[in-house]
């Protein structure tokens, strides 16, 4: 009985921590991360993020979090970001990501076999229009399949003036 009720405190402990790592974000509008199916992106393969943007004043930055394996084959990786505005217009954008620098040493945060890194996109934008706006990624490299990237997200935050 005794365990039972330290496991349930440890839960409870642990739940009050993450809410307060997560709600101390202030400066977060929207952040998702989605998995690639067993961490090969297909070029085919394009990953969306769907955004309901309200605010149409205030600066922000677009960060793209991405995660690789230790078994990646190169030190960066080309991506197209495709953004769908409200009125459906459509904007495309290459960017590249560095993972590992000049000796092949991974950059980012590491733990095991997993690199995760977040690179700065756009800077202090403002979203012009209010509304659905969608966030395409899609690989950009010579290989049909990219093997070695397990998950791609977005981070939008609000600049603090």
């Amino acid at each position: 009985m005794r365990y039972t009720c330290n496991f349930f405190k440890n839960i409870f402990i642990i739940s009050i921590a993450f809410f307060l790592f997560y709600s101390c974000d202030k400066n977060r509008v929207f952040e998702d991360i989605k998995e690639i199916p067993e961490g090969t992106w297909n070029r085919k393969n394009k990953i969306s993020f769907e955004i309901n943007v309200t605010d149409t004043t205030s600066m922000n930055n677009i960060y793209i979090n991405i995660r690789n394996k230790g078994s990646y084959i190169y030190r960066n990786i080309y991506m197209f970001m495709n953004t769908v505005y409200p009125d459906n217009k459509l904007s495309t954008d290459t960017f590249v990501c560095v993972l590992a620098n000049d000796k092949g040493r991974w950059l980012g945060k590491g733990i095991g076999d997993l690199w995760f890194n977040r690179m700065l996109f756009k800077k202090n934008l403002v979203f012009p229009k209010k509304g659905k706006y969608i966030f395409r990624f899609e690989q950009a490299m010579r290989d049909e399949d990219l093997t070695g990237i397990t998950d791609i997200g977005i981070r939008i935050e609000k600049v603090e003036e």
